[in-house]
């Protein structure tokens, strides 16, 4: 099938780190045969280009200096800090619109992928009903919680499922959250990001241990709580906090006045070969993530796969869509989100068991090539792709 994804954010130069896995999912489709083509919003001005021989059309929005909506923090965290940022909406949705039906017009592709339903469903709207191409709906969550602050986003949701012929949610509190706004199937597929797996764990590093964290340092990823942890931990163990994000200065602030800040580390932004080391060298990763004050959670939680695939036991929270990835006490352990004490001794109980922590290793390379593979997962998507042109229904 030829497919038009419709998407907020890829990847805008060969070596850009943004959305590796949608990257990686594709490339896996086409080597099952099926032809992508990716329409983004420009950033800055970027005109459209290829990526991994796969066509990206961007579509202007904005003065050039004023087209950074989306891509890097995502957009519901800079209109949260920069609320002007809102009026960049509506002709984003219009150029969107506008550009999606000049290219399905041109291509005429099979199927219309809607990616971040809003608001990109109502960029695919004028193509889908024009001329009728099938859409299939794909939720992250990040878009359903924008309803806790902006009400009037709710029946837009609607529509998107409402035009869908298959809808997709990356995880059951995903999909319980589509479904609380209109009642509908829903293929639950998680999205992968974790490269393939060594053959068996490594043995534990040698010296101090090291808890790892990465990602963005934002609200909802908890990083205070595991700051807090580290005061509780009985174990002497480091803490390295990779990424940045809007709290990453307010985070070093923590950390200078923690009694554990000499064992305390901020490398910022790492490339994949200074990670790959990072997880080497690490007994544990952790994900302390946390519901924010919007409301604001995981969708599903996908570092932990790449710390599965380094063969590394996790400690996360039990919250949003992360208990999907992580199976208490088989790949990790499972923690009340904010919870400083019960964190830390989460922690160490893997860091004080090196059998445990290597057999946890071990069952997260089992999910990373089974459950969590890529081609299964592309299986999967293909499935619903199949089941939506068969549909009889109309969009």
């Amino acid at each position: 099938m030829k497919v038009l994804h419709l998407v907020s954010v890829y990847p805008r130069r060969q070596d850009d780190p943004e959305v590796p896995w949608l990257r990686t999912m594709l490339h896996h489709l086409s080597e099952r045969g099926h032809e992508s083509l990716v329409l983004a919003p420009a950033w800055r001005g970027l005109r459209s280009h290829g990526i991994d021989g796969i066509a990206v059309h961007r579509f202007r929005y904005a003065p050039a200096s004023l087209e950074i909506l989306t891509g890097e923090e995502g957009a519901p965290n800079k209109i949260a800090r920069r609320p002007w940022m809102q009026l960049l909406a509506v002709p984003y949705i219009l150029c969107g619109a506008w550009r999606a039906f000049q290219i399905c017009r041109r291509e005429r592709p099979d199927l219309l992928h809607v990616h971040w339903p809003f608001p990109h469903a109502l960029c695919a709207l004028p193509a889908a009903w024009l001329l009728g191409i099938p859409v299939v709906t794909h939720f992250y969550l990040a878009e359903l919680l924008l309803r806790r602050k902006f009400p009037f986003v709710t029946p837009f949701l609607s529509l998107a499922v409402a035009m869908s012929r298959k809808v997709v949610a990356i995880s059951r509190y995903t999909a319980g959250q589509v479904r609380s706004i209109r009642a509908t199937d829903i293929a639950v597929i998680p999205y992968g990001g974790a490269s393939t797996p060594s053959e068996a764990p490594p043995p534990p590093p040698e010296g101090r241990p090291v808890i790892l964290f990465v990602g963005r340092h934002v609200e909802r990823k908890g990083i205070p709580t595991l700051l807090q942890a580290m005061e509780h931990l009985r174990t002497e163990a480091d803490l390295v906090v990779c990424g940045h994000g809007d709290q990453t200065e307010s985070l070093k602030v923590l950390a200078r006045r923690s009694p554990a800040a000499a064992r305390i580390t901020f490398p910022g932004r790492v490339d994949a070969e200074q990670l790959s080391a990072l997880y080497a060298r690490c007994s544990v990763f952790c994900l302390p993530s946390v519901i924010d004050s919007r409301g604001d959670t995981e969708g599903l939680g996908t570092v932990p796969l790449e710390a599965y695939a380094h063969g590394k036991p996790v400690v996360c929270s039990d919250v949003g869509g992360i208990p999907d990835v992580v199976e208490d006490g088989r790949s990790g352990l499972l923690v009340p989100p904010g919870d400083a004490v019960a964190l830390a001794e989460a922690l160490d109980r893997i860091l004080g068991n090196p059998e445990l922590a290597r057999s946890m290793g071990s069952y997260g390379q089992e999910l990373i090539r089974g459950r969590f593979s890529w081609p299964r997962l592309a299986e999967e998507i293909e499935g619903v792709w199949l089941d939506a042109t068969r549909d009889p229904g109309s969009v």
